[in-house]
């Protein structure tokens, strides 16, 4: 689960490479991206982004409040909030604020995060 205040390089990086585990044959992960705010256009940003990217199995949506939903408790200062999770129990959450979110940061949530929540059909 990822809420991003806006959609930046790092963020699609991301969600093309959640995407892509997600595709991956043997793997069973659900993923979805909320846009925070309410802002024009966001919609079509993130359409464009689905289709550039071909984003395929990871949702994307937005949430018209900036603060987020109430009880996810979205820092107000992070930018991009990532928050895996297993059953009902969260296993990882990293929050990070403008301009803090960096290629080598979705290395680290691909290789140290995802590992804890993704289930093989194997």
């Amino acid at each position: 689960m990822i809420f991003a205040r806006e959609i930046s390089d790092p963020l699609t990086s991301l969600v093309k490479k959640v995407d892509a585990v997600n595709k991956d044959q043997g793997k069973k992960m659900g993923s979805f991206v909320v846009v925070l705010g309410d802002d024009e256009g966001t919609d079509k940003k993130l359409k464009e982004l689905a289709e550039k990217e071909k984003v395929e199995k990871t949702i994307l949506t937005t949430f018209a409040k900036k603060d987020g939903p109430a009880d996810y408790d979205i820092a107000k200062d992070a930018d991009v909030t990532v928050i895996c999770y297993k059953g009902k129990k969260v296993k990882t959450n990293r929050a990070f604020k403008k301009g803090e979110f960096k290629a080598e940061d979705v290395d680290k949530i691909l290789k140290e995060d995802l590992p804890k929540i993704i289930e093989s059909e194997k």
